[in-house]
């Protein structure tokens, strides 16, 4: 698809404005999901006026994760394209990586007679978190002839590259993840899954037992879980692709990190949806499209918290009134992936969507909300469609063949 894409593109003044609600979709709770539960009269009057449908961003019954739930929002097939998490969060974290680095993410944990009692350590709040990583910086620089680099994330996360003095062959980030993903396991083991890897995982070991010995005695923060073990992959640029240049707003580094890989750019933003929108303002007359990114919702389904995420759903619909004054030629409404609270994570189902321009049928559908989803234009698709779905809708895409 992207090469048929790239063949028939074409520019113009259109502006296309993709807002991913991570994690929106949801499951009924004693009858109706977040979004049915939720006031949000923006959305259900944009809905009524818009091309709705589900997207499944993987395949049928395939949970996906954030990475690749949103390559395939970007168009960029989440199976042929394997990003592991650690890269994704390290570039975001402002980290430039090169083909002698293995990336991974971290979790501060708690650990108690062996076992995990709490995967994010209390959800750590980020200033203390910080001091922490800072201090392993400042005490762990190298293991052996490898340069160890740790960034400081937000709240329990953090990254950290190894840099080797040579290229890496490919496979040589092949090595399992550490967290369990259950509380009341044990943590796993560093294990290598390719030859190639056998190396690096080595090096993991020698710096997990440095780590735990600075942090053994922290009340909350005293282990750390790996996961994302990665290397750079080379991937199409977006606005290589799309003709498109493209600007990226995310306070959460991993989400800036996958539009940094394919080119956006992506700078660091501090605050929520209120900073968000502020920036997409200031910036607006400079770039073609816009990936705004909200993360809380998805945090609220993750946690269990079904009026929570309720709540969140209905504070960026009140914030989506200053986004709406800004008229872009197409709007697209979605998540990156379903995470119901009835479930705590990420779930398999289609994830609801609403594409606004004067080029839709629209009046399909009465509401925006999973059920009322299914009533629309677009019925159930794969993700990768929705960027020439945008495309075309921006009149930016000419007629294919004679």
């Amino acid at each position: 698809m992207q090469t048929i894409i790239k063949n028939i593109i074409q520019k113009n003044s259109s502006k296309i404005m993709m807002v991913v609600l991570d994690g929106l979709g949801g499951l009924p709770v004693r009858g109706k999901t977040e979004l049915e539960v939720a006031d949000i009269p923006n959305m259900d009057m944009l809905a009524q006026n818009s091309a709705c449908g589900l997207h499944l961003p993987v395949a049928a019954g395939i949970t996906p994760g954030s990475g690749p739930g949103h390559l395939a929002l970007f168009g960029y097939d989440p199976v042929e394209w394997q990003i592991g998490r650690g890269v994704l969060e390290a570039l975001g974290l402002g980290i430039e990586l090169k083909k002698t680095d293995v990336a991974f993410r971290c979790n501060y944990a708690t650990i108690e007679k062996g076992v995990v009692t709490d995967r994010r350590a209390g959800r750590i709040p980020t200033d203390k978190s910080r001091k922490i990583t800072e201090n392993l910086q400042e005490k762990i620089k190298n293991i052996g002839d490898v340069k160890v680099i740790f960034a400081p994330g937000m709240e329990h996360r953090f990254a950290v590259v190894l840099r080797f003095p040579e290229p890496l062959e490919k496979g040589s980030a092949d090595i399992k993840d550490t967290d369990p993903q259950k509380e009341g396991k044990p943590p796993l083991d560093v294990i290598s899954q390719t030859p190639q890897a056998e190396r690096v995982a080595k090096v993991v070991e020698k710096l997990m037992k440095a780590v735990l010995d600075i942090i053994k005695k922290q009340a909350k923060a005293n282990f750390i879980l790996l996961r994302g073990f990665s290397q750079v992959p080379d991937i199409p640029r977006f606005e290589d692709l799309y003709g498109l240049k493209a600007l990226a707003i995310a306070t959460y580094p991993m989400y800036r990190g996958l539009a940094s890989l394919i080119g956006m750019d992506a700078p660091s933003i501090a605050g929520d949806i209120k900073e968000e929108i502020d920036f997409l303002k200031q910036n607006y007359k400079k770039y073609d499209f816009f990936f705004v990114h909200v993360k809380k919702i998805d945090s609220y389904g993750e946690d269990g918290n079904f009026e929570g995420k309720a709540a969140q759903i209905e504070k960026f619909d009140r914030d989506l009134a200053r986004i709406l004054t800004l008229e872009p030629d197409v709007l697209i409404i979605t998540g990156d992936h379903s995470t119901p609270s009835l479930l705590k994570g990420h779930s398999w189902h289609p994830v609801p969507v609403l594409l606004n321009s004067p080029y839709v049928f629209g009046g399909l559908c009465k509401s925006f909300s999973e059920r009322e989803c299914t009533r629309g234009e677009l019925g159930i698709f794969p993700t990768v469609n929705l960027m020439p779905l945008a495309l075309a809708n921006a009149l930016r895409l000419k007629k294919f063949g004679a």
